[in-house]
C-alpha cells in the first residue's frame, strides 16, 4: 500500500477562523449528539481533527449506511475497468436466482436503478441464505427509476454484482483497487456478512473517520488520486448528482430534511446547493463542499435520523460562518487554543458511586437465569442486517466485587467468560470472544442501595447499553436500555440466587 499522509496546517492557512471551528465544537458538545471523531479538510489539507476519548483515530467505527458508498465505489471501479455496464439488467446478471417468468418491471431493473434507490419495490426481503433469490422475487410494483425506496438489501446486491462479475467479494476486490491506492488500511476494516458470506454492502462496514474522508476525497477530486484515475469521470458525475428524487422520505421521517433533496449513486444530495454526502445512521457523515474545496468527516452517536439532522443543520450554519467570515491567513493565539482543545477532547467521565451497604450481601452470589434472554453487550446489528445467528444467552452468572471493579462471571451452557466493569470512575476493556463487534468498555455504579447499573460502550460502534440490576432477597431483575437502532429483544430478565 502506498499511503501519503495529508499535510496538517492551521485553519487560518486555508481561510477558516479557528474561532468558527471552536463554535462548531461547542455545538457538537451541546447535547444535540455524542461526537466521536471529526476531521476537516480544505484544499487537500487537514486543518482540524480530533477524537473524543475513549474514541481514537485508529479505532474502526460502525458505518451503517455509509457502507453503501463503499459498495457503490466497487461497482464504479468495475464499471471503470469495463467489467459491467450501468444499464445491465439484474435478471441477466443473476439468471439462476431470477424468476422463471419475471414481471415486466423486473425485466427493466438495471444496475443504475439499484444504485439510485430506484428498484421499484415497496419492501425488501429479510437476510437469508437465499437473499439474492429473495430480492429478485420481491414484487417490483413500480417501473424502475420512477419511484424512490431506501433499499439496504439492494445496496448489498451491488456487492453481489461485483462478486458475480469478478469472483471477488467487496473487501478483496477493493483492497488493491481502492484501499491500497488511497491509503486506507484494509487490515483494519471489518465487514458483517450475509448468510452466504457476501459482505453486507447495505450497512456492514467498520472503518475509521479518516478512511471515510479518503473515500470521499476521491469523489471530490473527480475519481483521480495522485494522477491515477480510479473511477471513471462520468461515473463520478452521476454518483454525486441527482439521479432519483427522494422527497417521499418526508412521509416516514419528516424531521430529516436533508433526506428530501435527492439521491445519486448511494450518495445523498444536501440542502446547500452542490453539497453532497455519504451518510450512515446515527450520524456517520462525510460531507463534500465543492465550492469551498472542503470535506468534513464526522463519526458520532446521534440516535434517530431527526437528531442526526441536527448535526447537519449545525454543519450548514458552520459553512455559512466560513463564507461570511474568511480568515486573513494569519495564525495566532486562536489556532493554538483550538489545537490544544482538539487534542484534549473527551466524553464525560463515567459515574462514580462504588459503595452500597447491600454490596456485601451479593458479593460472591451466583444466579441462574429463569426468565428472559440475558446477553452481555448483545449487538443486534449483525442479526438484523446480515441474518447472523443470535449469540448464546447467558444461563448463569456470579458477581464478584473488588475495590475498583465488579466481575460478572458468566456461563452460557458451554463456555465461561469473565466480564469486568470498572467502579473507580474509569472503564475496563473487555474482548468478548466470537463477536465481530467484541471490544467493550464497561463501568458500573450503585444508583441506589439495591440497584447496580452496568454501562457498556461498544467502542467500535455507536452503541451504549445499560444493564440495570435490581436486587431482592433471593433474586435479581435485570433491565436493558440500549441506544442502538438495531436492538436485540431483551425483555426483563429474572435470575434466582442459587
Amino acid at each position: 500500500m502506498r499511503r501519503k499522509e495529508f499535510e496538517r496546517i492551521t485553519p487560518e492557512q486555508v481561510g477558516i477562523c479557528s474561532e468558527d471551528i471552536e463554535w462548531l465544537l461547542d455545538q457538537l458538545e451541546s447535547g444535540i449528539t455524542e461526537p466521536h471523531g471529526l476531521m476537516i479538510m480544505k484544499h487537500g489539507k487537514i486543518c482540524a481533527e480530533g477524537w473524543w476519548n475513549p474514541f481514537a483515530p485508529g479505532i474502526r467505527h460502525g458505518q451503517q449506511s455509509h457502507s453503501k458508498t463503499y459498495a457503490a465505489t466497487a461497482v464504479g471501479i468495475a464499471y471503470t475497468e469495463g467489467l459491467l455496464k450501468l444499464d445491465e439488467r439484474l435478471i441477466d446478471i443473476f439468471p439462476e436466482e431470477a424468476p422463471e417468468n419475471p414481471s415486466e418491471n423486473l425485466k427493466l431493473l438495471t444496475i443504475h436503478d439499484v444504485l439510485c434507490m430506484g428498484c421499484g419495490m415497496d419492501e425488501m426481503p429479510e437476510p437469508t441464505e437465499n437473499w439474492i433469490h429473495d430480492f429478485l422475487h420481491t414484487p417490483v410494483n413500480h417501473k424502475p427509476g420512477t419511484t424512490y425506496m431506501y433499499n439496504s438489501v439492494g445496496s448489498s446486491i451491488l456487492g453481489a454484482i461485483v462478486r458475480k462479475k469478478t469472483g471477488l467479494g467487496l473487501h478483496e476486490y477493493l483492497k488493491p483497487r481502492l484501499y491500497d491506492k488511497v491509503g486506507i488500511l484494509s487490515d483494519n476494516h471489518r465487514w458483517m456478512k450475509m448468510p452466504d458470506g457476501m459482505e453486507v454492502g447495505g450497512g456492514g462496514l467498520f472503518a475509521t473517520t479518516e478512511d471515510n474522508l479518503r473515500l470521499m476525497k476521491l469523489y471530490a477530486d473527480g475519481g483521480v488520486w495522485d494522477n491515477e484515475r480510479i473511477l471513471a469521470e462520468d461515473y463520478v458525475k452521476r454518483a454525486v448528482s441527482l439521479q432519483n428524487e427522494s422527497a417521499t422520505e418526508a412521509k416516514g421521517n419528516p424531521e430529516a430534511r436533508d433526506n428530501f433533496g435527492g439521491y445519486g449513486y448511494q450518495i445523498w444530495m444536501c440542502q446547500p446547493k452542490g453539497v453532497y454526502r455519504a451518510d450512515g445512521a446515527m450520524g456517520q457523515f462525510t460531507i463534500v463542499v465543492p465550492d469551498l474545496d472542503m470535506l468534513i468527516a464526522i463519526t458520532e452517536n446521534a440516535a434517530g435520523a431527526h437528531w442526526a439532522q441536527a448535526t447537519l443543520d449545525v454543519m450548514w450554519e458552520f459553512l455559512e460562518r466560513i463564507r461570511k467570515n474568511p480568515a486573513s491567513g494569519e495564525t495566532g493565539v486562536a489556532a493554538a487554543a483550538l489545537k490544544k482543545r482538539m487534542s484534549h477532547l473527551a466524553l464525560p467521565n463515567p459515574n462514580y458511586q462504588p459503595f452500597s451497604p447491600y454490596m456485601e450481601q451479593v458479593n460472591g452470589s451466583s444466579y441462574e437465569v429463569e426468565k428472559g434472554n440475558f446477553y452481555l453487550a448483545g449487538n443486534g446489528v449483525e442479526h438484523v442486517m446480515g441474518g447472523a445467528p443470535l449469540p448464546a444467552a447467558i444461563k448463569s452468572f456470579t458477581l464478584h466485587f473488588t475495590c475498583d471493579a465488579v466481575c460478572i462471571s458468566t456461563n452460557d451452557g458451554k463456555e465461561n467468560f469473565d466480564f469486568l466493569a470498572a467502579m473507580d470512575g474509569s472503564r475496563k476493556q473487555n474482548l468478548i470472544p466470537g463477536r465481530l463487534i467484541g471490544q467493550v468498555l464497561a463501568n458500573a455504579w450503585w444508583e441506589q442501595e439495591k440497584v447496580l447499573v452496568v454501562e457498556m460502550r461498544k467502542i467500535e460502534t455507536c452503541g451504549k447499553e445499560k444493564l440495570i440490576f435490581t436486587f431482592e432477597e433471593n433474586q435479581v431483575t435485570i433491565k436493558s436500555e440500549d441506544n442502538m437502532l438495531f436492538k436485540l429483544e431483551t425483555p426483563t430478565i429474572i435470575a434466582k440466587k442459587k
